[in-house]
Parts: structure tokens; sequence; C-alpha cells
């Protein structure tokens, strides 16, 4: 185990970008860490940190040795939750990764539930509107907007999202209200910029029995999803977007939804964890929140 114990003491510090820091989290003293840590480098023939008298950050070995590093521990973690049985409290470090909106509104108050009913968990957030590698990353679980695409994910539905397009009656007023998909071209366009790309989202609509995407010319292009909704508020254009953003600017008339009969079929949310992997306690709460959450909502 003394193998073992010198990764985890490198993957603590690499995580927290110091040993007196890691020290703290592992019960242990900054120089023993220390040490483990020049041990395991001896071991290897690699130098892993590049360090500092107050802080060490990662060489380029370290970053590729640290990927690789919370894989085994996260699978030796599942390991023993496993051995501890099913009904083992939830505890550990809870690794998600959230859309910014949804992950703000509906997910942040699962997590506050389940923290004040399993004090011994903490928690790790990622609110991104990107794409995690869950297992390069140490992800527990994430959840994921539309279908998936990567076969090495398990997923479970947690959710539906309707995109809808809207504008301000401002607007409406000023340029006309579209009644068909022609009439679209004539707008100006407020647009999701996807992060990994660069480039805008495009709209999608329903027409006969296929769903097309249309690509404007956007007059704005915002990285935030809530954006999107203030930027067709304040006039600024067109715009789709999932329905829960802008349900209450609907229910006020602050915004018009336009072209109903063109909606697209609703695209699924699910929540994903590595596949392969033992579903540890800590993670199993989430998920049969996240479910619970789907049913009440029907």
């Amino acid at each position: 185990m003394q193998g073992l114990q010198q990764f985890l003491a490198f993957a603590q510090t690499a995580r927290r970008g110091s040993f007196a820091a890691a020290a703290r989290d592992l019960a242990a003293s900054p120089s023993t860490l220390a040490k483990s840590v020049a041990r395991l480098e001896t071991t290897l023939g690699v130098k892993l940190f590049h360090r500092t008298t107050r802080q060490v950050s990662l060489t380029a070995d370290g970053e590729r040795l640290f990927h690789r590093c919370e894989r085994v521990l996260a699978e030796f973690e599942d390991l023993q939750a496993d051995a501890a049985g099913t009904r083992a409290a939830p505890t550990g470090t809870l690794r998600v990764d959230l859309p910014i909106y949804y992950g703000r509104r509906f997910v942040m108050p699962l997590l506050a539930t389940l923290m004040r009913e399993h004090p011994a968990l903490t928690l790790e957030v990622r609110l991104q509107d990107g794409f995690a590698d869950l297992v390069r990353d140490g992800i527990d679980l994430a959840v994921r907007m539309g279908e998936l695409r990567d076969s090495t994910l398990v997923a479970r539905r947690i959710d539906w999202q309707r995109l809808v397009m809207v504008a301000s009656p401002a607007y409406l007023q000023a340029h006309g209200t579209p009644h068909r998909i022609e009439d679209l071209a004539g707008h100006r366009a407020v647009a999701f910029r996807i992060p990994r790309t660069g480039r805008s989202r495009p709209w999608q609509l329903h027409r006969g029995r296929r769903t097309v995407e249309l690509h404007p010319t956007t007059s704005v292009q915002v990285s935030d999803t809530e954006a999107l909704g203030t930027a067709a508020r304040l006039g600024l254009g067109l715009c789709q977007l999932p329905d829960y953003i802008v349900h209450d600017e609907l229910a006020r008339g602050e915004l018009v939804e336009l072209l109903p009969a063109h909606q697209p079929p609703p695209m699924p949310i699910s929540a994903v964890v590595p596949s392969g992997r033992l579903v540890p306690p800590r993670v199993r709460v989430l998920l049969d929140a996240l479910e619970a959450l789907r049913d009440r909502q029907g």
C-alpha cells in the first residue's frame, strides 16, 4: 500500500497546489507529503512538480500522471464503497459538472439538501456550458443536454429541454412578427456561442416530418445561456433558447413565443457517469435525487 499512499499524496497536492493544504486534508505533515512525492519522482524518473516557496504546479509529466491518478483513485474509492455495502453513508468528495443555468437553478438546491442530509460529503461543482472529459477530469457525474454520442458514458434521463423562439413586444412592434420559417431571414438574431467551437448554435425548427437547422446571420452572440433571455428581453433580436429560462418572462408578457407550431421535438437532459465504474453512495444519492425531481415534474 506504500505505493498507493505516494500516488494519493501526489494527487492531493496536485489538486490543492501546495503541500501544506494537501497535508491538512490527509492529516499528515507537509514534509511527509513532500518526501513521499520526492520518492515517487525518483521511482518514476520524472519531475512531477515545479516547486516554489509557497506553491507547486504540475509539470507536463505531472499533468499526464495526475489525470491517470484521478481515474485509479476514483476506482479505488468505488471499490471501498462497494465493499462497505450499498447502504453505506455517502462520504468523500462528489465531483459534478453542470450546465451553468440548469445547474444553478435546478441541481444546486438538490446538492444543498444532500449536504444537509449527509454531512460527511464534500462537493466540487464545476459550472460550464462546455463538455468535460469525465474520466480525464475525475468527474463523478455530469448533466448533459441533448442526445449523447459518447458510448463510454452511462446515462439516465432526468428531464426534457424544449427550445422556444422568442422576441420582445418592442422588437416585434418595430420589426414585425414572423409567421413562417421563411420570415426569419429578415430579422436580427441573438445566438448562443458554443464554447468548444466558438460558432453560433444553429436554430432548430420542425418542418413537416423533419427538423431543419437554420444558420442565421447573428447580430448578437453570447456565451451564457441566461444572457440569451436578457438580450431578447432588451429587444436585441429573435432568440431560440430553453423554455425554462424564459418561462416567467413569457408568463408576464415580457417575451412572446414565435412559431410555436414549428417548435422542435424536446431534447433529453441526462445525468451521465463513466461506464465500467461502480456507483459509490455519494453518486447514487445524487442520481436518486435527480430522478425524484424528474418524477415530481412529470
